[in-house]
């Protein structure tokens, strides 16, 4: 395999915040050495950001065929990962498409672990879910050097951007998660995992990973560790599922978000996502980010902010 010493690896949605996966994935890729084209869908502050970090910039479309020849050309790895969106499958086979136009030699696919247990003929309510399963397919047939990605919920996800607000101005980990257990993990952890594929994809081609967090809870538990972690006292609420979607409704989330996100919290209380795999250590030699960890490196975002008079 040609070594990307002297060919960039291509790392999608580098400047996105969905649990920041390409944007730490590049600042790791670049520390081991490796240089980085970082695709962006503007030029902003986050895309000089990238400059800054030693990336090579450039912006495109992933639904866009020229946008993609341009992000593709000259790369022999490519990361693909695309917030959730309608055009999701759409996006997928255009950057396929081009890639092995391009003869890259390695395609690290991020997709999400509930497709784990879909089938042919088992799907979810969650139109998100079945695009991703559809995207597996289309790369399956492909004839690409896959290596598929499926991590559980994000940290960042959950527990950071739907209930840092209720952490902070109610002491309330208030969400539809019912009383299940569910493994969340971080998206630094997942973006350690893939640089390592990445840095040296030959034994990883063909193979799926399933990546979960430090431990798998019910939402009373990650409470509890909270409340140790902040130093007061938080308690969990299980909201009715109607009124948190409403409200993310109310707060502009577009619909096809707002149903993945229902979906998900339905899948949550029904306890699908009460799963513990050893992938992540297998591949990083590292354990997941605890909750506890997790929750002291954010403190700030889970503390009322002090007013002076």
């Amino acid at each position: 395999m040609k070594s990307t010493q002297d060919s960039p690896i291509l790392v999608t949605g580098a400047a996105g915040d969905i649990g920041a996966i390409g944007r730490n994935l590049t600042a790791m890729l670049l520390a081991k050495g490796h240089q980085v084209r970082a695709l962006v869908r503007r030029e902003d502050e986050r895309a000089e950001s990238l400059r800054q970090l030693g990336a090579e910039v450039v912006q495109g479309d992933l639904t866009d065929l020229d946008s993609m020849h341009r992000a593709i050309a000259g790369v022999t790895r490519i990361y693909f990962g695309m917030s959730v969106s309608a055009a999701y499958l759409g996006a997928t086979v255009n950057v396929a498409a081009v890639a092995r136009h391009h003869g890259v030699e390695a395609f690290v696919n991020m997709s999400q672990m509930t497709v784990t247990q879909m089938s042919i003929t088992e799907t979810t309510d969650s139109p998100q879910h079945k695009l991703h399963w559809l995207a597996e397919q289309a790369l399956a047939w492909s004839g690409l050097p896959i290596v598929t990605v499926r991590p559980t919920v994000f940290l960042e996800g959950f527990f950071l951007r739907l209930a840092a607000a209720g952490i902070r101005d109610n002491d309330e980990l208030a969400l539809p998660l019912g009383n299940s257990k569910t493994s969340p993990i971080s998206a630094v952890d997942v973006a350690r995992a893939v640089s390592v594929i990445l840095d040296d994809p030959v034994p990883h081609i063909g193979q799926v990973y399933n990546l979960t967090g430090f431990e798998s809870a019910d939402l009373n538990h990650y409470a509890h560790v909270f409340s140790d972690a902040l130093g007061r006292t938080i308690r969990y609420r299980n909201v009715p599922l109607s009124a948190w979607t409403n409200q993310l409704r109310e707060l502009g989330v577009p619909t096809h978000l707002v149903n993945h996100l229902a979906v998900m919290a339905d899948l949550h209380a029904q306890g699908r996502y009460d799963r513990m795999t050893d992938d992540l250590f297998q591949l990083t030699g590292k354990t997941p980010t605890s909750l506890y960890d997790f929750v002291k490196r954010h403190a700030a975002e889970f503390t009322p902010s002090k007013v002076t008079a």
